[in-house]
């Protein structure tokens, strides 16, 4: 039985990683006469270059609506038997192709999906593994011998048409991870099979910081949030108990081993066990909700203590290179130091004194105190505009927005300031602490010295490069609670290209009282549509770490 097929390549913002997939891919299917189809969720002016330097064809969504989307997209322009996915980010063997066309034409058409080795592989970085674990990236291995697998994972995943007429389209609501699964579970069910083809293989890379343990952590712990939304969705989530039996193991595993896979392991399953402690929240709707995180982010409990264990774990775990940072944060500086307004506003009892003890610390910085009580016939934000009108800002470098709650951590000022100035950042906050009351995921600690992200908080600690005072600056009056306000200053700094970012290497402990708890939520909303309604805004969906 002749068969036609279309190879198949989604993709987003990943360039590098296209060449070398179409370089191995390309010339095997200009062999078997066999079209390649690069789905771009983009788009990307690089990407659409790289696929037309390849001869493949380039279909690109207006903005990004996910890996299944694109799946559906490739169902939507080609008319093709066969689907043969692949990631962006593989490297095809020699026979691959052929192997998958040539078991297709053999196989009875109930053989609905088919499969391959997915092999692992990291360049540039070694990855130090105790061989006890699978590697930190997708791996496929059932042996040298064609036999019936239970999934086929996106990387390599080859599928009839006909399976999607008896399925159905790839369920584009679904997020990342799990997503194939989904559908391959409605194939089962349908009364199809996936099949493993063992001469069927390809590399799945791991190439530049992509390969670095930071880099495979933060990615594991995004899966992990995501593998346990997946669970929910199966209504077959483990206790949260059980997620912390998951992850303590994890942690004795890295240290008992010297397994720096270890780490990575233990990065899932600390991203498993917040996702089971604050669930992910539902669809938001536009206009109404989508400004906000969707999430308490409380810390208590069981749950709390353990990561309150965690956290002094962590401490542990990076003190040698956060000694690094703090050393060079600290070394003279051939100019003069920075010149740093501190503001904020003091409500007893409060954790302030405490905070600007240490922020007076401070080796590197020259700091202006503009601390006050908070004055009750005011909001936050005029309170702040009154203690900013007292000060000539062009005498400044910087400006530290404190909260009157948190605990700074040793060399806070000098180390935040060090990163921020290093990367550049002209929005930049703290990391919280894994036991600290944080809404926003992408705040929490996490492996590394500071990361590129879309958003940084209006609080409880945030620093401003003296670039952005022009535009951010004064604080807007009318508002009392500050909802929705960061999402705006986000969207100004990415229509002026400002690098934003959370530094991990100083995490504070935001643990008095969550945020809102002071206010009413419903009230807080009302002032944030109201005030958004005319300005630009990133949403949830936007809200991410870069790098």
């Amino acid at each position: 039985m002749s068969l036609t097929a279309t190879i198949v390549v989604p993709t987003q913002a990943r360039p590098e990683y296209l060449d070398v997939a179409l370089a191995s891919i390309v010339p095997q299917a200009r062999a078997a006469h066999v079209p390649v189809l690069v789905v771009d969720d983009g788009p990307s002016a690089q990407t659409r270059a790289v696929a037309l330097a390849h001869h493949a064809r380039y279909v690109a969504h207006d903005a990004p609506r996910g890996l299944n989307a694109a799946r559906n997209t490739a169902l939507d322009h080609t008319g093709s038997d066969l689907l043969v996915f692949v990631d962006d980010d593989v490297r095809v063997h020699p026979g691959w192709l052929r192997a998958l066309v040539h078991a297709a034409s053999q196989l009875p058409d109930e053989v609905a999906v088919l499969t391959g080795p997915i092999v692992p592989v990291f360049e540039d970085h070694a990855l130090r593994m105790c061989g006890r674990e699978g590697a930190p990236l997708t791996f496929l291995d059932l042996g040298p011998d064609d036999v019936d697998a239970p999934y086929a994972w996106g990387a390599n995943m080859t599928i009839r048409r006909s399976a999607v007429q008896r399925a159905g389209r790839f369920d584009a609501t679904r997020p990342l991870y799990g997503d194939e699964a989904e559908w391959q579970d409605r194939v089962r069910a349908s009364g199809g099979r996936i099949r493993y083809i063992a001469a069927a293989g390809l590399d799945h890379r791991r190439a530049g910081d992509d390969a670095r343990l930071r880099s495979l952590a933060r990615a594991a712990y995004n899966r992990g949030r995501a593998s346990r939304r997946h669970d929910v969705f199966k209504g077959t989530p483990p206790a949260l108990r059980q997620e912390l039996r998951t992850l303590a193991g994890c942690l004795v595993h890295t240290v008992r081993f010297r397994c720096a896979n270890g780490i990575v392991m233990a990065a899932h399953s600390l991203g498993r066990t917040l996702e089971a402690k604050d669930p992910a929240p539902p669809p938001a709707t536009p206009g109404v909700d989508d400004f906000t995180s969707g999430r308490s982010g409380t810390v208590g409990g069981v749950g709390g203590d353990a990561l309150r264990r965690l956290d002094t774990l962590a401490d542990v775990r990076t003190a040698v290179g956060r000694a690094q940072v703090r050393r060079r944060a600290a070394r003279p500086s051939r100019t003069s130091p920075p010149k740093i307004l501190v503001l904020g506003v003091d409500r007893p009892p409060s954790l302030m004194p405490a905070a600007l003890d240490e922020l007076r610390r401070t080796r590197t910085t020259d700091p202006v105190f503009a601390t006050a009580p908070m004055h009750p016939a005011l909001g936050k934000f005029a309170n702040l505009n009154t203690q900013l009108a007292a000060h000539d800002l062009s005498a400044f470098d910087w400006l530290l927005v404190l909260d009157d709650d948190v605990v700074l951590p040793r060399h806070f000022l000098d180390v935040l300031v060090d990163q921020a100035t290093r990367n550049s950042l002209k929005l930049a906050q703290p990391a919280h602490r894994l036991h600290s009351h944080a809404a926003w995921p992408l705040t929490r600690r996490q492996g590394g010295t500071t990361r590129r992200t879309s958003f940084v908080e209006i609080g409880p600690v945030t620093l401003f490069h003296r670039d952005t005072f022009a535009a951010l600056l004064p604080f807007p009056a009318e508002l009392q609670m500050g909802w929705g306000l960061d999402n705006h200053w986000a969207a100004i700094a990415r229509e002026k290209g400002w690098a934003v970012g959370v530094v991990d290497a100083v995490p504070i402990a935001h643990t008095v009282a969550p945020a809102g708890a002071a206010y009413d939520r419903e009230a807080a909303l009302a002032e944030a549509q109201a005030f958004l309604a005319t300005r630009p805004y990133l949403t949830r969906d936007e809200v991410r770490t870069l790098g």
